[in-house]
C-alpha cells in the first residue's frame, strides 16, 4: 500500500527571483491555461503570468513542503507601493476615489489562486492566514480587489449580480464605481423575484468568503476581455468585522 503524506504547508513572501517566478509560473497555469487570460506581458515561452504591476506588489506565496512546489499566491499592494506604482491595479477598472479619500490604510489584493489540487480543502485557509499576518503586521484597515466571474456575457450571472447588488453593496462612503467603458449595471433582476439560494450558488468560492467576513461589493461590474471574466470589487472593512467573523479571518474557527 502506498503511503501519501498530508501536504505541509508554509505562507511566505516571495523573495527571491525564483519564487517570483514560481507564483507567475502558477498564474499562467490557471489564469491563462485554464480560464483562457491573456495580457500584454504575459510570457507564453516561459509560460509566466506578468504585468507592469508585479515590481510593486508584494507577492504571498503558499508552498507545499511535502513537494517543494508553490501551490497557492496571493499578491498584495499597499498604499505606499501604489504611489510607486503610479495608482492601485484596480483603479484600471473602478473609481477608488471614495477608498482614497477615506483616510484609512489601504490593502488592494489580487491574483489570489490555487493549484487546482489544492481547491476545496485547507489551502486556501492558510493562504487566508497569511493575508490575515500581513494585514496585522501593516495596520491595515480597508482591504478591496477585484475578483472575477469567468465568462463575459453579464446575462449569465443575472441572479448572482442582482443578490449582490440588493444584499451586499457598499456603503456610501465606501462605494467604488466600475469605470464608464466598461460598466456592467448589476441590478438586474429585482429583489422580490429571485431565488437567493440559487444565486449564492452561482457565486464563486472566493466572493463568498469575503461576503462571509462582512465584506462588500462596488456598485456595478467590469467586463475584462483581456482576462476573459467579468469582475466585480470587493471592499473589507476590518472595523466592521463581527466577532465571529473576526476569528474566522484570524483562522481561530467559528
Amino acid at each position: 500500500m502506498t503511503h501519501v503524506s498530508a501536504p505541509s504547508f508554509e505562507v511566505k513572501l516571495a523573495r527571491s527571483k525564483a519564487e517570483l517566478k514560481a507564483a507567475q509560473r502558477l498564474r499562467y497555469e490557471v489564469f491563462v491555461e485554464e480560464l483562457g487570460g491573456s495580457g500584454a506581458l504575459v510570457d507564453h515561452n516561459n509560460r509566466l503570468e506578468t504585468d507592469r504591476f508585479d515590481p510593486f506588489f508584494d507577492h504571498l506565496i503558499l508552498t507545499d513542503l511535502s513537494r517543494d512546489e508553490v501551490v497557492g499566491v496571493y499578491r498584495v499592494m499597499r498604499q505606499d507601493q501604489a504611489l510607486s506604482a503610479g495608482r492601485f491595479y484596480s483603479a484600471t477598472e473602478y473609481d477608488l476615489s471614495p477608498l482614497l479619500n477615506s483616510g484609512r490604510s489601504l490593502l488592494e489584493l489580487g491574483r489570489s489562486c490555487l493549484h487546482k489540487e489544492y481547491r476545496g480543502g485547507m489551502a486556501m485557509f492558510h493562504l487566508w492566514n497569511g493575508v490575515a499576518a500581513y494585514v496585522a503586521d501593516h495596520n491595515i484597515e480597508i482591504l478591496f480587489g477585484v475578483a472575477s466571474f469567468h465568462g463575459t456575457d453579464p446575462q449569465a450571472f443575472a441572479e448572482p449580480f442582482s443578490l449582490l447588488h440588493h444584499r451586499h453593496l457598499a456603503p456610501p462612503e465606501l462605494r467604488v464605481r466600475a469605470q464608464s467603458e466598461a460598466f456592467q449595471n448589476m441590478d438586474l433582476i429585482p429583489e422580490d423575484q429571485l431565488d437567493r439560494r440559487k444565486a449564492m450558488l452561482q457565486i464563486p468560492a472566493l466572493i463568498k468568503a469575503y461576503l462571509r467576513l462582512g465584506g462588500f461589493v462596488g456598485e456595478g461590474a467590469f467586463i475584462d476581455h483581456t482576462f476573459n471574466t467579468t469582475d466585480v470589487c470587493l471592499i473589507l472593512d476590518t472595523a466592521q468585522m463581527n466577532q465571529r467573523q473576526a476569528r474566522l479571518y484570524q483562522g481561530q474557527g467559528g
